[in-house]
């Protein structure tokens, strides 16, 4: 089961995420970036984060810590942004935290210029993506972080931020296990991912016994007020339901095609030559900074 820990101290927010969770210290003594209930994501983005989070972690991915944070407005009477208090207002008692990393940096396209990702683990990452229909790890929005670690090992990759998978729990009556996963733009897609060994080591391994034990780790005020449902237990049955034939139905959905680094740069001066050309006259001369790629980094790192 996650762990519960007590927050004791609000240190700041964090504004790089529409949810804009908060840096906390707890009674453990540990540091969290806590996701609060109050954000406009909801609970199902928390639901998200548990699923597939631990998911991920059962899978042998490297994952933040996530704990049951308990939380009191009061410790953050001093936040000067009202709309920041009025989102931890919201979210008294039990909100969602992170193991906090620090020294971690994200993974930039800047970043992945300069690694060299193990194909074995990127196919992983993209196969559980695919399976949990995680929109939200593309070339501009990674939502992965690179570690150090001791001595002379090379840095992690660290999976982050869940909340936008699982986007089939915002229409459960239009859920089909067998829809496409829009894989062109991962971040991991130019790492020769090797997906079919991944399918072949995971499948077996997402029972339906290993989706229930996930499943219990949601708190039941978090899977209540669903349309459709009577009892938390039954949403939990239709997440293990889901996922379950989703596994089964890989062959309709398994990334194998996946763009080279040539041709998704090919794409991108493409977008920004259309955007040039919508452009006045007089601006025709600036740099698109969004559409030209950062200058090359004169380090390199490996990830494995």
């Amino acid at each position: 089961m996650l762990r519960e820990v007590t927050a004791t101290r609000y240190v700041a927010p964090l504004r790089s995420g529409g949810s804009v969770p908060g840096i906390v210290e707890a009674d453990d003594l540990g540091t969290y970036v806590v996701k609060f209930t109050g954000s406009a994501q909801g609970r199902k983005a928390l639901v998200a984060e548990i699923i597939v989070g631990e998911l991920a972690r059962r899978l042998g991915l490297r994952v933040p810590e996530l704990v049951l944070a308990h939380f009191d407005p009061e410790l953050a009477a001093h936040e000067p942004h009202q709309e920041v208090r009025e989102l931890l207002n919201a979210s008294p008692g039990l909100n969602l935290g992170m193991d906090y990393l620090p020294g971690a940096r994200d993974f930039t396209p800047e970043v992945a210029r300069a690694c060299t990702v193990d194909p074995v683990e990127a196919g992983k990452v993209i196969w559980l993506d695919a399976l949990t229909v995680n929109v939200d790890r593309t070339i501009h929005s990674s939502n992965l972080m690179v570690w150090p670690t001791f001595g002379t090992a090379p840095p992690r990759l660290w999976l982050i931020d869940h909340g936008a998978a699982l986007v089939f729990h915002h229409r459960w009556e239009a859920s089909a296990p067998e829809k496409a996963y829009d894989f062109r733009h991962h971040a991991l897609g130019h790492f020769t991912p090797d997906t079919r060994a991944a399918e072949a080591e995971l499948a077996p391994r997402v029972t339906d016994a290993l989706l229930r034990e996930i499943t219990e780790e949601v708190p039941d005020a978090w899977l209540t007020d669903e349309p459709g449902f009577t009892t938390p237990g039954e949403v939990r049955d239709a997440y293990v339901a889901y996922l379950s034939a989703r596994v089964k139905a890989s062959e309709t959905w398994l990334p194998t095609d996946f763009p080279t680094r040539e041709e998704l740069a090919a794409e991108e001066a493409l977008r920004a030559a259309k955007t040039r050309q919508g452009r006045p006259a007089w601006l025709k001369q600036v740099p698109d900074l969004h559409g030209e790629p950062a200058a090359e980094q004169d380090w390199s790192v490996h990830l494995g």
